[in-house]
């Protein structure tokens, strides 16, 4: 792959590495603290219009770390069926991972909580909220994978 072409590649793949992390970073440390802060029980309200404004640009951005990622390991042989990378074999489990949370969440229990009232809805909206932060940490470690499969390959 030619030099100008591997440097796009890699650049759109860390782009929509920060869009989905920092979005997640965003919503949680940002975008809910304040929402309960200034709207108290109507916050919810607001975090359900910023879901409805994030999640389309998160599909994106995993369709873009997909494709992209896939190009990657190809061209840079991080992945070999005789001689595999361990750190990119769990960062591709890890990644697979957070898309299931993120599509089980923006999916199904999206539908559940809207179905329900009182204590069985608070107890799904904080099992999404805790995929969140799960997902967030999953985050977190696939970075850390990343830089560590670099380290080791150079």
């Amino acid at each position: 792959m030619k030099e100008g072409l591997s440097i796009l590649i890699m650049w759109l793949h860390i782009s929509a590495t920060v869009v989905w992390i920092g979005g997640i970073v965003f919503i949680l440390a940002v975008a809910l603290p304040s929402s309960r802060f200034v709207l108290g029980t109507e916050a919810g309200k607001m975090m359900g219009e910023i879901s409805k404004r994030f999640t389309p640009i998160a599909n994106y951005s995993i369709l873009l770390l997909v494709i992209t990622g896939i190009i990657l390991a190809g061209y840079t042989k991080d992945i070999s069926v005789f001689q595999p990378n361990l750190p990119m074999l769990v960062k591709y489990v890890v990644v697979l991972v957070m898309i299931t949370i993120h599509f089980y969440r923006g999916l199904i229990l999206t539908q559940k909580i809207a179905k329900f009232e009182g204590i069985q809805k608070t107890s799904l909206q904080k099992l999404s909220l805790n995929l969140v932060k799960f997902n967030l940490a999953l985050g977190i470690v696939v970075v850390f994978l990343s830089v560590l499969n670099a380290t080791v390959r150079t």
